[in-house]
């Protein structure tokens, strides 16, 4: 009888490849926890699993990029690449296919830099950027920076625009900090009020809080497709650079527009 091709040999035959499981395990428990962070310890409590073991599929998980050590000891939290596993490769394909040339192509009317983040545990990460093509960009290399959220218009813009339990989870995640960021993390009625402001206002601002770039001010707004939030777009200059005549009649309708054409055209990638 000849031998069977591997399509169609019984399932039987097949043995199960444990340590698979016990990574998908790993990264389910992840998925679940606030914010997509947690500690070797209670991955092993969720997973059943011992935490040496955990430890070892975690870091064999960072080497494939799909976990990334967390700044708190012994943390770790889910990437972007995790997406592609569930989603295809579409979703991370709208960045570089819409999102990229619809940025350039507004240099010219914006003319100040500006980029496009989206959350990653409780950070905005800048996916794209258009420091590289504005002449008037003091920047570079800005393309995976992270960006605070309580400090800076990309984080509040996403602050205000994610749902209430998204906004929860966030803060929470953000209070274990012992930093600035966890301080007002813990101070729920200071973030409320950055809240309400943004939604009234009908965009993000900040004006030099982020104490890194203390010198540059910048405007953000949502980033949606359909019902979907995505992200951020902002725009960065120096602080007094733009009066807020011009801010309110030139640049915010061109960031809004920008905004809205790159959620309209991505929306055929993430269906």
């Amino acid at each position: 009888m000849p031998d069977q091709p591997p399509h169609s040999m019984p399932e039987r035959d097949y043995k199960d490849v444990r340590s698979l499981a016990r990574g998908l395990a790993v990264l389910r428990a992840l998925n679940r926890a606030p914010g997509g962070q947690a500690s070797t310890t209670v991955l092993a409590q969720a997973c059943g699993v011992h935490r040496t073991t955990v430890k070892r599929l975690l870091e064999t998980l960072r080497a494939e990029g799909f976990v990334r050590r967390a700044e708190k000891e012994g943390h770790y939290y889910l990437t972007f690449e995790v997406r592609s596993l569930s989603e295809g490769f579409e979703d991370e394909a709208w960045v570089e296919q819409v999102a990229l040339p619809l940025m350039r192509a507004a240099v010219p009317d914006l003319l100040w830099p500006c980029d496009l983040g989206t959350m990653e545990a409780g950070f905005m990460v800048v996916r794209e950027s258009t420091h590289r093509f504005s002449r008037l960009s003091q920047h570079r290399g800005m393309i995976g920076e992270q960006i605070p959220v309580f400090f800076t218009a990309l984080g509040r813009a996403y602050l205000a625009a994610c749902s209430a339990s998204e906004r929860e989870a966030l803060v929470g995640l953000l209070a274990r900090r012992d930093d600035a960021v966890g301080a007002m993390a813990r101070d729920a009625a200071a973030v409320d009020a950055m809240v309400q402001e943004t939604l009234a206002r009908g965009y993000a601002t900040n004006e030099g809080e982020w104490a890194r770039e203390a010198s540059f001010s910048a405007v953000a707004v949502p980033l949606r497709s359909g019902r979907r939030l995505l992200g951020a777009v902002n725009l960065i200059f120096p602080r007094q650079a733009v009066s807020p005549q011009e801010l309110q009649r030139r640049y915010l309708p061109r960031l809004r527009q920008l905004a809205q054409r790159i959620g309209r055209d991505a929306k055929p990638w993430l269906e």
